[in-house]
């Protein structure tokens, strides 16, 4: 009897030894994971596919990251349903039909958790509708002049901390199949969480200073992105409250992604900071929520050889062509040199200080962007790639702001590098004469001045932004070029520049 009992106890204590080691196993094997969903079309790549901004660098910081994971955040709309009523799309985030996630969002589990971070879609692509009637039309490559990225990361921050986001609530509203791995389901119950909330209250903290509350900054907009400020806090954990105010204040445009190979050697970024395309698309996708740990250099370059000859879209409507050969004779006179032409579409590199940086005594333009960008800021990003191949090496200090090409220039309203001018005609007004407020975010063409209209303050539904010129950062001065020319020759200009 006590052999038979023996022989039980060890029986059982293999069986939970076993179970013990499978447990382990799964664990192990739970926590190794690290599995993007992929895309075969580029694309869809672009569009969902991972760089690898979510969130799970290691095991001791697994949910630290900019957006929570997959299933808190699908939810957060519907847990703070007060904080943002119109959903995501309400921010400018763009859903196509049978997807759950708007584009420029992706999905990837790492460490066990369905994770979702930013990629490069969701800064370069917006819509664009000829008519009050035509369907909004999704073009790749474009700036997401729609897009209140600001407000996002805000209403992300506000909702994972508030008391309603609990582990019941997202349980609750999980599909009883096809939802979560057993995993993430049990780390729910084991405060998932809680270290998310945890997490959330850091990141917040680090940059609360441009975040749009109080008196603490003005708000980006619509289509606008302060692209070092939050760098400087979640890569370099710099205390932004210690800046001087002319360094938090650097809003600017969202830059179009098209015809990349013609640009490489030429100085980007508005300040053109950098010549290198690959540095620059690593450093923006640092922007995105990329770090040294999580990054995916294939995924990336998946993107940056599909953009290296992406063309620009062709303007849809029809070109009135005398005042396109004469506006393209203004335009040799008066722009090419700074700015190329419509070849360089097509490659073709003409004028001599194309890409070149413009000295901000001469182009007189707002500085603030270029002041946020500092020698310091410049020393930093040399050290997070040490040893590695991807280590930067391109980046320095300049003195002004880089004379960009104008392909596609008719998708790329609003002007100037911090999008103060709403239209190209507007461009061409001295600067007592430009729109001193108007609205950003409507997809609509405005086929006469060339741009977007910026008169309407909501339209179908979505309430678009107030963009103030007097306020810090967003000033519309500079940039005289061209106001001086007869009115003929600027409505001459402004349709040639519909063929870029």
């Amino acid at each position: 009897m006590i052999g038979r009992l023996a022989r039980l106890f060890v029986m059982a204590m293999a069986a939970a030894g076993l179970a013990a080691i499978a447990l382990a196993v799964w664990v192990f094997a739970s926590l190794r994971s690290d599995r993007p969903e992929t895309y075969g079309d580029i694309t869809m790549h672009f569009k969902y596919g991972s760089i690898g901004s979510e969130p799970g660098g290691s095991l001791l910081d697994p949910i630290g990251g900019a957006l929570p994971p997959y299933w808190v955040f699908k939810n957060l709309p519907d847990i703070c349903p007060d904080k943002l009523p119109g959903g995501y799309a309400s921010l400018g985030l763009l859903f196509e039909p049978g997807r759950d996630l708007p584009i420029g969002i992706s999905r990837r589990r790492r460490l066990g958790v369905d994770q979702v971070g930013f990629n490069c879609a969701i800064c370069h692509t917006s819509t664009v509708r000829e008519t009050p009637a035509s369907p909004p039309r999704i073009v790749l490559g474009m700036p997401a002049q729609q897009l209140d990225l600001q407000a996002l990361v805000q209403f992300v921050l506000e909702c994972t901390l508030d008391n309603r986001l609990t582990a019941d609530n997202i349980r609750g509203r999980l599909p009883k199949s096809g939802g979560p791995s057993l995993f993430e389901r049990a780390l729910l119950r084991a405060g998932l969480i809680d270290r998310l909330k945890v997490q959330t209250l850091q990141l917040r903290n680090r940059i609360a200073p441009i975040l749009p509350t109080g008196d603490k900054g003005p708000r980006w907009g619509r289509g606008r992105v302060d692209t070092f400020n939050p760098y400087k806090a979640i890569q370099f954990n710099w205390a932004l409250d210690r800046l001087p105010e002319s360094e938090r204040i650097g809003a600017a445009d969202f830059p179009s992604l098209w015809n990349q190979a013609p640009r490489e050697g030429m100085h980007l970024h508005w300040d053109g900071d950098n010549d290198s395309v690959d540095e620059r698309n690593l450093s923006a996708s640092l922007g995105a929520g990329v770090t040294p740990v999580t990054v995916d250099h294939a995924a990336l370059k998946r993107v940056r050889d599909w953009i290296w000859t992406l063309p620009p879209p062709k303007y849809p409507l029809a070109i009135d062509q005398a005042l396109f050969t004469r506006g393209r004779a203004v335009y040799a006179q008066h722009c090419l040199d700074c700015h190329a032409d419509h070849r360089f579409r097509d490659g073709v590199k003409a004028g001599s200080k194309v890409g070149l940086v413009d000295d901000i005594e001469r182009i007189a333009t707002d500085r603030h962007r270029l002041d946020s960008y500092t020698s310091d800021f410049a020393m930093n990003q040399y050290g997070l790639y040490p040893e590695s191949p991807y280590r930067f090496t391109h980046f320095r200090k300049t003195t002004g702001y880089a004379n960009q090409p104008l392909d596609g220039i008719w998708l790329r309203a609003p002007y100037l590098h911090n999008g103060s001018v709403p239209t190209l005609r507007d461009l061409l007004e001295v600067p007592a004469n430009r729109p001193a407020v108007f609205y950003r975010g409507y997809d609509l063409l405005d086929p006469e001045r060339v741009g977007f209209v910026s008169t309407a303050a909501a339209a179908n539904g979505r309430t678009f932004f107030q963009f103030d010129t007097s306020i810090a950062g967003n000033g519309n001065g500079g940039h005289l070029y061209g106001t001086s020319l007869p009115d003929a020759d600027k409505r001459a200009l402004v349709e040639y520049l519909k063929t870029f």
